[in-house]
C-alpha cells in the first residue's frame, strides 16, 4: 500500500511494531515495509511518533549509537499497550467487513463488469446491464 493509503493506519501500525521491539524512528519507518506500508512519508512518522509520546501512549529517551549522534528510541507505555489492544479489535473487525466486500466483489465482478474492468469480454449473466443517469 502507498503512505497515503495508510495515513490513518499508522498510529496502531507503530505502535504495534514498538510492542514487537522498541526502536528509533527510522528503524519504524523501515519496518513498516513489513506490514505492507511503503512510501511513507518520514515526517508523518515523527509526527504520528511525537503525538503517541504526547498522549504517553510511547515513550522516548536517547541512546547513543555506535556510528553516528545518538537517537531517539521509542517504547510502548501501558495505557500504548491498552490502545494496541483496542484498535487490534477494530481492525479485526474492519478486516472482517473487508472480506466479506472483497468475497461479494470477487463473485459479481467476473460474472457481471463489462470487458475493459474484468479483462474479458462482456458477461452479463443473462442480466441486462443497469445504466444509470443522474
Amino acid at each position: 500500500m502507498e503512505g497515503s493509503e495508510v495515513r490513518g493506519l499508522l498510529r496502531p501500525f507503530l505502535l504495534l511494531l514498538i510492542f514487537e521491539r522498541p526502536g528509533h524512528g527510522y528503524e519504524l519507518i523501515e519496518r513498516l515495509e513489513g506490514l505492507g506500508a511503503e512510501d511513507v512519508e518520514p515526517a508523518h512518522v515523527y509526527r504520528v511518533l511525537r503525538g503517541l509520546e504526547r498522549k504517553r501512549l510511547v515513550a522516548s529517551s536517547w541512546v547513543p549509537s555506535d556510528s553516528g549522534p545518538a537517537r531517539r528510541r521509542y517504547e510502548l507505555t501501558p495505557d500504548g499497550a491498552a490502545e494496541l489492544e483496542s484498535w487490534m479489535g477494530r481492525l479485526a473487525r474492519l478486516g472482517q467487513v473487508l472480506e466479506r466486500c472483497l468475497g461479494r466483489w470477487g463473485k459479481v465482478s467476473q460474472a457481471s463488469l463489462p470487458a475493459p474492468l474484468n479483462g474479458g469480454p462482456a458477461r452479463s449473466g443473462g442480466r441486462s446491464p443497469v445504466i444509470v443517469r443522474p
